[in-house]
């Protein structure tokens, strides 16, 4: 059977289909013969078809099975039949096996050629079957997905090359380390922790020497899991290696480093922030993973929604005043400030930043590391700042007196100023200012909004539905005033008005092949507290924490807790996660 679709064939069919008018396939048919593309091409170019009809067409012309690979979990042997080099060149992939014959989806039905590679590399039978785009990519995924399975083996199979090796090297230790650091079996285990850790979406990879074993764990949706166990005759190696790439000094291991590299495919690109610490043990590395292709953030996509990101974009807007974010380590307060920065650069404004480290890089924005070591601290690089006429200051964080007061200064005399704090709540960053010695009129006058942040994890598409029976709302009532979150729900138009609690739905997480735990990805749970006239007073009594908030809630603002539950209504999390972040 000829595995191909003629011109006039296809002209014929989508006549007959009447998917696209007479004139335009006309029209295409005269850019395809003047470019010298095929006909199909032309018309999806100009989204006068969508791919996916187009390839269910071309199969039902052809009469080949049209296959959806998306969802689909390849056996790892019957993927490898095609070496991965060539099923990326040629976007085809090996899905099923039976006996003789071997099913292969593909999205070019007239590449022949490949077919008889095939056909000549397996000695088996190809059965051709269509394809899209979305499958052959979800299949060329699985090909590194499978290193999981190998990556225990690639460990044993080069550690025992490795063992006698190194342990002659590390008897004449520092002149030699270089010459690990290139040896191929550990230049082969670092780059397969590396893709290994970006292709689960790692944020983070730890790296710890023990008595007899190195263990290797990746932080994947805020959560450490172990990944590895290695032998320790690998340790030294991995250090001098992930040293080598990140520029550090090789024979340096009394003091703690810190560096950085980069790694480029083309499905990725991503920045590494290597901080390596002296251990009992040995070296401890720990990997921050910086997604550079993670562009295109905006506030409601980070969780942002109702008044809360409405006085936040009025806010963001002003032309001077102090905007903070606040929540510990990893709660993504950074992710929001660059999200704002993002919306706010234009050609017409100076955005600086001073920041410990400089997390991303961003175009047109001049962004400056301290070191304080040699005395670049955030005071000392704030001063600098605040002479190079910036219209916006991001200060990556107030840890000192000395910090606060001059980005209160630099926010008092006509500078919108941006920085993070760790404070538990949004209104704990009040009482956190006036610790720092700040005055209440001075803090009074230049905070427009403080912004208290977690990151929670997200349900997978595929999860279980459930409504709260007596007792689990009496124990979420303990936590939460259900009335407040079920008058937020009415007016965002999420239930609708007067349906009890125990008719609305909550989540669970299903466990499925893509989804180990049935979470994936994250968001933000926040609130927001813009300082009214009213929070002005209480900051100006010395107020607590409490006191404000209390306030701030009366004014219509939402909580962290309360934001989780509406997120959990939606389908969005869980209880529990919620729960899990904001329990103190």
């Amino acid at each position: 059977m000829p595995f191909h679709v003629e011109p006039q064939q296809l002209k014929a069919f989508l006549f007959d289909s009447e998917l696209i008018s007479k004139a335009d396939i006309e029209a295409a048919e005269t850019e395809a013969q003047k470019s010298g593309q095929r006909l199909g091409d032309v018309l999806i170019s100009k989204e006068l078809i969508k791919e996916d009809d187009f390839l269910r067409l071309q199969a039902y012309i052809l009469g080949v099975p049209f296959i959806n690979l998306e969802k689909e979990k390849i056996d790892p042997d019957t993927l490898r039949i095609i070496p991965e080099p060539i099923a990326r060149r040629h976007n085809v992939i090996a899905f099923k096996k039976t006996g003789q014959d071997l099913e292969v989806a593909m999205l070019d039905p007239d590449d022949l050629g490949t077919i008889d590679f095939i056909k000549k590399q397996s000695n088996l039978r190809i059965l051709p079957r269509l394809t899209n785009t979305p499958s052959i990519k979800q299949a060329l995924q699985q090909y590194q997905k499978s290193l999981e399975a190998e990556f225990g083996e690639i460990i044993k199979e080069k550690a025992t090359q490795f063992t006698t090796s190194l342990e002659k090297e590390n008897k004449e230790e520092g002149q030699d380390l270089k010459k690990i650091a290139e040896d191929l079996p550990i230049v082969k285990i670092v780059d397969t922790l590396l893709r290994h850790a970006i292709l689960q979406k790692a944020s983070d990879i730890h790296i710890e020497p023990l008595e007899k074993e190195v263990i290797i764990r990746y932080r994947i949706d805020g959560i450490l899991r172990e990944a590895m166990v290695l032998p320790k005759t690998v340790a030294a190696g991995i250090v001098a290696r992930v040293k080598v790439l990140s520029n550090l000094k090789l024979d340096e291991h009394r003091l703690p480093q810190d560096g950085r590299f980069k790694a480029e495919s083309e499905e990725y690109k991503v920045s590494f922030r290597v901080s390596i610490l002296p251990v009992t043990e040995g070296e401890k590395i720990v990997i921050r993973l910086l997604p550079e292709g993670n562009r295109g953030f905006t506030l409601e996509k980070l969780g942002f929604h109702g008044k809360g990101l409405e006085v936040l974009h009025t806010n963001i807007q002003r032309p001077t005043g102090m905007i903070l974010a606040t929540g510990p380590t990893g709660s993504g307060k950074t992710t929001t400030l660059y999200t704002v920065m993002d919306i706010l650069n234009t050609p017409d404004v100076n955005i600086s930043t001073i920041e410990d480290p400089v997390e991303y890089r961003m175009p047109r924005i001049n962004q400056s590391q301290v070191k304080p070591d040699i005395g670049y601290t955030f005071a000392n690089g704030l001063r600098s700042l605040l002479r190079q006429d910036p219209d916006i200051i991001m200060v990556g964080e107030i840890r000192d007196t000395e910090t606060a007061s001059l980005a209160i200064n630099a926010a008092l005399t006509g500078h919108l100023v941006f920085s993070t704090l760790h404070t538990n709540s949004a209104a704990g960053a009040l009482p956190r200012l006036l610790d720092m010695r700040i005055e209440p009129f001075l803090i009074a006058s230049t905070v427009n909004v403080i912004i208290a942040q977690r990151l929670v994890r997200t349900l997978c598409k595929e999860n279980t539905s459930y409504k709260l029976s007596k007792e689990d709302l009496a124990a979420v009532e303990k936590e939460v005033d259900l009335d407040r979150i079920h008058a937020f729900l009415e007016e965002e138009q999420i239930i609708k008005k007067g349906t009890a609690w125990k008719d609305i739905p909550f989540y669970k997480p299903k466990e499925s092949t893509e989804c180990a735990d049935g979470y994936h990805g994250r968001i933000g749970i926040h609130e927001v507290l813009e300082i009214s006239a009213a929070i002005k007073q209480l900051i100006m009594q010395h107020a607590t924490a409490d006191q404000i908030e209390q306030q701030a809630k009366t004014e219509g603002m939402m909580t962290m807790l309360e934001d989780g539950i509406m997120k959990a209504v939606q389908g969005i999390t869980t209880i529990e996660e919620i729960l899990r972040v904001t329990r103190e």
